[in-house]
């Protein structure tokens, strides 16, 4: 069903707004099928005043009925940082999940259009990526609504679709930032991830293709300590300061970005089946994870450290494709948050540039044998050690011993 036919039944409709090319496109695009176009930009935390003021200018500058600017921040961190950090694990093992404010967001709009009684939401993701699976599922999961997708509808007549959107809004008297024409850019608090240009042409990324991190040359000469602590699996203080998450989370991502912390590239397989590639940087989410991890790997036992990863592998799996609302979702961080009752500590992080690393734990629950130190000493004699291994290898030995 196209946008036009949609609006016979409502003239009223939410557009999940971000003030980029994608969905600044959306804008004159609905208005023009007959849509009274209402935006909301849920702020998870990746722009400063000036952006988000720069937001709010842009949606009225293209005539939108209303917009309002919702703080997504908090709603990030207990609904996806607090899980993922406690989860520990990224999907295919190297990326971060930037893209999960994209369920907040979804939450947002969908209040919008309750107050403003209508079920017609709209979005501005492409028929190419992942985030259309992560609006579409999360809007149906979520009641009787309608979806507009003004991109996947061009896509059918136009195969260069970033092409044409600049130049359907540039025919109408709208500019066109010189970093949307080069490149997609997602940013939250989170991070921030970088595709289109050389990257998707799997080249070597441009100078332009940075948000964060600083290149090496300008990293800092002074070595960066940072001491975080954690209750429950949660971290809740910086140097002995305690804050909420979600402003925890943006100060940790201004102390690593400097040193280039959490920059990567990524080469994945996406949802609908193409391989992805995007650049990503995540300096406090990176630094996050490796102190949870020294913390957690010292007091848990052997069987939850080699389990829990299984478990952590699933829920990223489900968020990363779209089942934010799947029953197992919520069955799986049932688990992960039994996991973490004596995850409880402070964790010292040290950077010299492009990495972290967990130098020190701190926390009463480590699981420390009082009469033992791993290949230093032991409470054990000569015949309990031999007897130990003996047993442990009998299978493998008898496997031996018979088939000589």
């Amino acid at each position: 069903m196209t946008a036009s036919t949609q609006a016979s039944a409502s003239h009223d409709i939410v557009l999940a707004f971000s003030g980029g090319l994608d969905t600044s496109f959306c804008v004159p695009y609905l208005k023009e099928r007959g849509w009274n176009v209402h935006t909301v930009f849920a702020d998870t935390g990746g722009v400063d005043a000036d952006e988000r003021a720069y937001i709010e200018a842009r949606a009225q500058e293209l005539g939108v009925a209303s917009h309002v600017t919702v703080d997504g921040g908090p709603a990030l961190w207990d609904g996806f940082v607090k899980p993922f950090v406690r989860a520990g694990e990224a999907y295919q093992g190297q990326y971060p999940l930037l893209v999960s404010d994209r369920y907040l967001i979804v939450d947002a709009s969908l209040a919008r259009a309750r107050e403003l009684g209508t079920n017609a939401i709209a979005h501005g993701c492409t028929g190419m990526g992942n985030d259309q699976v992560r609006f579409d599922l999360a809007v149906k999961a979520s009641g009787d609504f309608r979806i507009v997708a003004p991109i996947r509808e061009i896509q059918k007549e136009h195969t260069q679709t970033r092409a044409y959107e600049q130049k359907y809004l540039e025919e109408r008297g709208f500019g066109v930032r010189a970093k949307q024409k080069a490149y997609t850019i997602n940013e939250n608090l989170l991070g921030v991830t970088l595709s289109g240009g050389e990257i998707d042409k799997w080249e070597a990324p441009g100078d332009g293709a940075r948000g964060w991190c600083a290149p090496r040359r300008n990293w800092p000469d002074e070595v960066l300590h940072v001491t975080v602590r954690f209750v429950e699996g949660e971290a809740v203080a910086i140097d002995g300061n305690a804050m909420a998450g979600a402003q925890l989370l943006a100060r940790l991502n201004t102390m690593f970005a400097p040193y280039g912390v959490g920059r990567g590239m990524y080469t994945g397989d996406t949802t609908i089946g193409l391989k992805g590639r995007i650049v990503y940087e995540a300096p406090g989410l990176v630094a996050l994870l490796a102190a949870h991890r020294a913390l957690e790997e010292a007091v848990l036992t052997k069987q939850q450290n080699r389990f829990k990863p299984e478990v952590a592998r699933k829920w990223v799996e489900l968020v990363y494709e779209g089942f934010w609302h799947d029953p197992l979702k919520a069955d799986l961080e049932a688990f992960l948050a039994s996991s973490q009752r004596q995850v409880n500590g402070e964790v010292v992080l040290e950077t010299r540039g492009g990495r972290v690393d967990a130098v020190a734990v701190r926390s009463p629950h480590i699981l420390n044998a009082k009469g033992a130190t791993y290949a230093q000493s032991a409470d054990w004699g000569v015949e309990e050690a031999e007897g130990f291994i003996k047993l442990f290898g009998m299978s493998s030995t008898l496997w031996a011993e018979i088939n000589a």
